[in-house]
């Protein structure tokens, strides 16, 4: 017996399903299909089953899921369609589905760690080992790329102490400290709270702030609404000349969220973009940086890409990654969802590495669950020699020699 999709129940959302035309371009940026050669597992494949099954053509099977699951969420589809289909949007209603009908199952550990995604006081509390770990050099996974955060110090904290110390005078914006970036990563958060302050930008972390979502998105879980309605609360009404987020998944998702009603969202570096940037001061170096570029920057957000000012900011040689415009594989939640894909798709961008010229060489993005597919293409065979994963915010904070 078939159960068909809400998404199918007026014309307009019939329209989501119906308005592929069929050509096919998005298979050629597609990374499943471009690992599988599978029709189905293809965007115009996926959306042809989803349309039988919402049509109540297509008896419930376990392979319609099956190809649900194996889709990363990059987005690049709805770059590429002419036609602009909202895969997006179908994939999302997709998934819940699945999910809520016990056709796709999601595991005890993920619906575990988003629980606690969405309880971001508890998350940091219980990630304060993995945080002195990563501080004294250790990582327990491979997936932990290397930093030393703050153990105790918040980034609210941090932030208003900066703000009071250095006072800048010009736009003021609030920042998305994130759930996993603040309980694993939140050294980034610190390095994107100085440059902010020292192009003398006023920088606000609302502490009522939580989870974007985007992980229970990427599950097909449910609670993702709530999360959205607490966070405009957070978010709105501030008088913030925009929210800026340094990861690129946790801005789209919020964008989401406050989208006609609040300040608008906006990736840090692309927002840095627009200002006139203090100039690096670093030594030269021989370090090279390859920069790629977040799926949901690009494709989600619809951001062209890293402005080329705020890289040469940095002080560094860089230049864009080859396929940098293309997916590593993390897809937030999908490398542990499905890390034999998820390792094919890497080790196609990341072979580059093995030849690449710089000493350091350094693979540089902007979005933390990026970094941690990165940081595991060594241990996984992809990449035979040493490199580094950085966050483009840390270098262009370590630009002014004052990064701490």
């Amino acid at each position: 017996m078939s159960h068909p999709l809400p998404i199918a129940g007026s014309p307009r959302e019939r329209d989501i399903l119906s308005n592929c035309v069929h050509c096919g371009l998005c298979l050629e940026v597609c990374p499943t299909y471009q690992i599988s050669g599978d029709e189905n597992n293809s965007p115009r494949g996926r959306l042809r089953l989803w349309r039988e099954e919402a049509e109540g053509r297509l008896p419930d099977d376990p392979w319609t899921a099956r190809y649900t699951e194996d889709c990363v969420g990059c987005l690049a589809c709805e770059t590429a369609c002419p036609a602009n289909v909202p895969y997006g949007k179908a994939l999302e209603h997709t998934r819940q589905q699945h999910v809520a009908a016990g056709r796709s199952r999601v595991s005890l550990t993920l619906r575990l760690a988003a629980a606690l995604a969405s309880r971001p006081w508890l998350f940091s509390l219980l990630m304060t080992p993995a945080r002195l770990l990563r501080r004294l050099g250790l990582s327990p996974s491979p997936l932990l790329f290397s930093g030393k955060p703050a153990v105790a110090l918040s980034t609210a904290d941090y932030a208003e102490r900066l703000v009071s110390e250095h006072k800048p005078t010009g736009p003021r914006v609030a920042l998305l400290t994130g759930c996993l970036m603040e309980a694993a990563f939140r050294e980034i958060n610190f390095a994107t709270a100085r440059v902010l302050v020292r192009n003398n930008i006023q920088v606000v972390v609302p502490r009522s702030q939580g989870c974007c979502g985007a992980m229970r998105e990427h599950l097909g879980l449910e609670g993702v609404e709530e999360l959205r309605r607490a966070n405009r609360q957070a978010f709105s009404g501030k008088d913030f000349d925009a929210v800026v987020a340094n990861s690129s998944g946790c801005g789209f998702a919020l964008g989401k969220a406050l989208a006609g009603e609040g300040p608008p969202v906006r990736d840090v570096l692309d927002y840095l973009g627009t200002l006139p940037l203090k100039k690096a001061t670093r030594q030269p170096s021989a370090a090279r940086v390859y920069v790629d570029l977040p799926c949901h920057l690009v494709h989600g957000q619809k951001v062209p890409g890293i402005p080329p000012a705020v890289l040469d900011a940095t002080g560094l040689l860089w230049e864009l990654a080859p396929m940098a415009r293309e997916c590593c594989g993390s897809g937030g939640v999908y490398n542990l969802q499905k890390p034999e894909n998820a390792r094919e798709i890497l080790a196609r961008k990341a072979d580059f590495l093995n030849h690449a010229q710089g000493d350091p060489v350094i693979l540089a993005t902007s979005n933390h669950v990026c970094m941690m597919q990165w940081n595991s293409a060594r241990q996984a065979g992809a990449v035979r020699r040493p490199f580094q994963v950085r966050h483009v915010i840390q270098l262009l904070d370590e630009a002014s020699g004052e990064a701490r």
